[in-house]
C-alpha cells in the first residue's frame, strides 16, 4: 500500500515538472521572438516602364527629421549612397544611354557626390556601395555633372523618381530638403521600331495604323503615314479614331481641305459609336485649321 501512494505521488511530481518545464521553454522562446518595428529609412522598390522596356529602382528612403541635410547630414564632396541602409540600385532591361555613354542592359549601382552648387552623379558596376570607403571609382561606368535645383518648398523623405517620361527618354529626379537633381536617361528605340516595321509590313496582317501612329508622334514620313493610314481605313472603315489620326497628319503637312474632310468623317463616325471624345478631339483639329 505504501508502495502504491509513493508511486502515485512520484508520477504526479513528474506531471507537474513536466508542465513547469514546458512553461518555462514557452516563456524563454516568447521572449525570443525578435520585435518588429517600422523601418526608420523604408525601403521602396520602383518600376517604371520606358522605351520598350522598363527601369527598376530600389532605394531607402530616409527622413530629415529636424536636421540639416545637405553639408552637415550628407557632406559635400564626399561620395553618398544616395539614401540609406543598403545600396541604391538601377536595372535597366534594355540599353541607355547616359551622359552621353551607352550603357548595356543590366544592374547597376547608383551613387553620388552632392556639392553646394554642383552634383556629380555616378552610374558604377558596384551595387553595394554603403560607404564612402567601399567606392571604387575604377569601377564607375559614367559620371554625369548636373546642377542641384532650389524646389522653393522642403520634402521631408528622401525620393528618387522619374519623371517627364517621353518614349525615348525620361529624368531620374533625386529629391530631398528643398534640392532636387535631375539625371536625363534616353534609349534608341527608334532603330528598333523602324526594324520592326519593316518585317511586320512582309507578313500578312501589317500593322498599317500602328506604324503610321508612330510615324506621325515622332515627326517621320508624314506621307508615307497618310498612305497606310489609307490601308488601315479601308480594312476598318468604320475606324473614326484612325479617320482622325489621318486629319492630324494631312493637317501638319498643311493640307487643310483634305485634313478637315478626314476630320468630318470622324466625326460622323464617332457620332455613330456615340464616342463624344472624338468628336471633342475633330471640333478642336478643325478649330486650329480654321
Amino acid at each position: 500500500m505504501t508502495y502504491i501512494c509513493l508511486t502515485k505521488k512520484l508520477f504526479v511530481m513528474k506531471k507537474k515538472m513536466s508542465l513547469i518545464l514546458t512553461l518555462c521553454a514557452f516563456a524563454i522562446g516568447s521572449f525570443a521572438q525578435e520585435l518588429i518595428t517600422p523601418q526608420p529609412s523604408p525601403t521602396q522598390q520602383v518600376t517604371q516602364n520606358f522605351g520598350l522596356s522598363k527601369i527598376e529602382l530600389s532605394y531607402s528612403r530616409p527622413g530629415m527629421k529636424g536636421r540639416t541635410i545637405f553639408g552637415d547630414l550628407v557632406p559635400y564632396g564626399k561620395v553618398w549612397r544616395t539614401g540609406a541602409n543598403q545600396a541604391t540600385t538601377l536595372t535597366f532591361a534594355d540599353d541607355v544611354t547616359i551622359g552621353g555613354t551607352k550603357i548595356a542592359a543590366g544592374k547597376y549601382g547608383l551613387l553620388t557626390i552632392p556639392d553646394q552648387f554642383e552634383w556629380t552623379i555616378i552610374i558604377t558596376k558596384q551595387t553595394d556601395v554603403t560607404s564612402p570607403a567601399a567606392y571604387k571609382q575604377d569601377q564607375d561606368v559614367v559620371r554625369v555633372k548636373v546642377k542641384p535645383q532650389d524646389l522653393g518648398f522642403s520634402v521631408e523623405t528622401f525620393t528618387i523618381m522619374f519623371g517627364n517620361v517621353k518614349s525615348n527618354s525620361c529624368d531620374l529626379q533625386i529629391i530631398w530638403d528643398n534640392t532636387v537633381a535631375v539625371l536625363p536617361i534616353t534609349e534608341d528605340i527608334d532603330s528598333k521600331i523602324s526594324a520592326q516595321i519593316k518585317d511586320l509590313m512582309e507578313n500578312d496582317n501589317r500593322p498599317y495604323f500602328q506604324a503610321a501612329l508612330y510615324y506621325i508622334e515622332n515627326g517621320k514620313d508624314l506621307n508615307q503615314a497618310v498612305a497606310w493610314l489609307d490601308k488601315a481605313t479601308a480594312q476598318n472603315p468604320d475606324a473614326f479614331y484612325m479617320y482622325y489620326q489621318k486629319a492630324r497628319a494631312l493637317a501638319k503637312l498643311g493640307k487643310k481641305t483634305e485634313a478637315l474632310a478626314a476630320s468630318n468623317k470622324s466625326i460622323e463616325l464617332s457620332k455613330a459609336a456615340k464616342n463624344d471624345d472624338y468628336v471633342a478631339l475633330n471640333i478642336k483639329l478643325q478649330k486650329e485649321l480654321k
